[in-house]
């Protein structure tokens, strides 16, 4: 089981169990915030439930999950419960204890270690079946020599993060809410897409009608703002996003996105100039397509 908003990493492994093994795929739906409700989780889970995955943060919207009470009701029902956290890494808390999650998996390049690695935490009842089969190395749950520079590079990346998570989260969170009002300011058809609190300090992201996204794109690149039109994985597509059409926005209006995201250096004035580059980037594809 998945909810209607997981990254393709979480939704294609899904359904390659689907299509080649056999298994059936229930999809949670989500609200207009992109988050999944207690009540739809509740509903959708069934005795023959074998695994329930939903992610911690939303990559493209930043909405955040209610994992903890998401994976309480799994486990009342001795159904196993994973975490996508990639996104939440580095900005918010990963006590798995907390979350009550039985397994959480990270990327590594999301907080600064080199790309390709990443981490994998499984509570200790839960069996896996290996995916790469050899000479039995991490316990036997993953067989290949273990990538030790790339493992202790995501060790000192966490440490790091940690030390600091709850004041630059905190510190972010406030430059971005700035940033979200200016731009609603400066462009007033702007709606801003994701929960409007519970999102990741990291994330905003909006939807501008009655411009294209990527012309949006565009005018902000010449500017010297470098955003998306939404994941990053999806690059080059240009269907509407799955996500957006998910949360009840239309294929129409999703075409409009844009999403922006921060790391922790970026600067009040960063942010101030991104808004005016914004709304001059907005005012400017309006203008083309007027009569």
């Amino acid at each position: 089981m998945i909810s209607a908003v997981e990254h393709p990493a979480v939704e294609e492994s899904a359904r390659y169990l689907e299509r080649v093994h056999g298994f059936a795929v229930d999809v949670v739906p989500v609200d207009s915030c992109g988050r999944v409700t207690g009540e739809a989780l509740a509903a959708a889970l069934r005795p023959e439930t074998a695994l329930v995955s939903i992610m911690y943060a939303n990559n493209e919207v930043g909405t955040l999950q209610p994992i903890a009470e998401l994976a309480a009701l799994a486990r009342a029902q001795g159904i196993p419960f994973h975490t996508d956290a990639v996104q939440a890494a580095g900005w918010l808390p990963l006590d798995t204890a907390a979350l009550g999650v039985d397994a959480l998996s990270i990327s590594g390049h999301k907080l600064g270690a080199p790309k390709g690695n990443g981490a994998l935490f499984v509570r200790g009842r839960v069996r896996l079946e290996p995916v790469i089969h050899g000479g039995g190395q991490e316990r036997g749950r993953r067989s290949g020599t273990e990538n030790v520079a790339g493992a202790v590079a995501l060790a000192t990346a966490l440490t790091l993060a940690q030390t600091t998570q709850g004041d630059r989260a905190a510190h972010v969170a406030a430059l971005r809410d700035d940033f979200i009002r200016a731009v609603q300011a400066g462009v007033p058809g702007a709606v801003l897409t994701g929960h409007p609190s519970e999102r990741l300090p990291s994330v905003a992201s909006f939807c501008f009608p009655g411009t294209s996204g990527e012309s949006v794109l565009l005018e902000l690149e010449r500017q010297g703002v470098i955003c998306s039109s939404g994941s990053a994985c999806a690059a080059g597509s240009d269907e509407p996003s799955p996500v957006l059409r998910a949360m009840g926005i239309t294929a129409e209006t999703a075409q409009t996105a844009v999403r922006f995201s921060f790391d922790s250096t970026i600067t009040a004035a960063e942010l101030q100039e991104a808004a005016a580059a914004v709304r001059t980037a907005v005012g400017s594809v309006q203008a083309l397509g007027a009569p």
